[in-house]
């Protein structure tokens, strides 16, 4: 059976990294949705020009996604961060893991945009967290079937975390399976804030929203 995929990118002043993001997409996917959180740069006049649908909202990922999801065509929703690159054949990958018994959504594995020891080794810690226990990050452009996404809520309305929340959730309905092909993020988190600090952060992040903590208090803790 042949799927169709909406391709749905939350934005907020990506205009530097959105037309390389765009441009990864290329004629695979039956629309593109930009779900922008009140950009002052040129987002979304990089998307218009583009040939994306543009969505214009309150700021915060998981109200930009589920926005734009509300009104997607596709069967199939990838959920794409405006510095991230699809890999090339990424809807074969797609149709290919949604294809398998009791899979209900995949992702990709991760791949950062630079050189240096500290970002390979970040690749392999989330890859081998994500093949090992299902626990992609947004980052790796998360994809589900759209009636399912429906079925369990969407994204909960929450400032931080919602990728893994709503991987939990999906979880209790099937597996979820990491491809072999690789997005390619931009550096720039890591660039900015030192490969250290921010993996220290984000397990600490991770941690305490395992144990419990309010993921509206962990938002005051996160630095992007």
């Amino acid at each position: 059976m042949e799927h169709s995929i909406s391709v749905i990118i939350p934005t907020l002043n990506e205009a530097w990294n959105l037309e390389t993001t765009l441009n990864s997409i290329g004629s695979d996917a039956l629309e593109v949705i930009v779900s922008d959180g009140g950009s002052h740069d040129k987002t979304t006049e990089v998307a218009g020009k583009w040939g994306a649908k543009t969505l214009q909202g309150r700021a915060g990922k998981a109200t930009q996604m589920n926005t734009a999801a509300s009104s997607a065509q596709g069967d199939i929703l990838l959920f794409l961060h405006g510095d991230t690159k699809l890999p090339s054949g990424y809807s074969r990958a797609i149709t290919d893991i949604l294809s398998r018994p009791k899979v209900v959504g995949g992702d990709f594995r991760l791949g950062i945009n630079g050189d240096g020891l500290g970002l390979r080794l970040i690749e392999i810690g989330a890859n081998i967290r994500s093949v090992l226990f299902s626990t992609p990050y947004g980052d790796q452009a998360i994809f589900i079937k759209r009636d399912l996404f429906l079925e369990i809520g969407g994204y909960t309305d929450i400032p931080i975390m919602e990728d893994f929340d709503l991987i939990r959730r999906l979880r209790q309905h099937g597996n979820v399976k990491t491809a072999k092909e690789s997005v390619c993020t931009s550096n720039r988190r890591w660039s900015k804030h030192g490969v250290l600090k921010t993996t220290a952060w984000n397990w600490i992040i991770v941690g305490a929203w395992s144990l419990g903590v309010n993921p509206i208090r962990l938002a005051t803790w996160y630095t992007d």
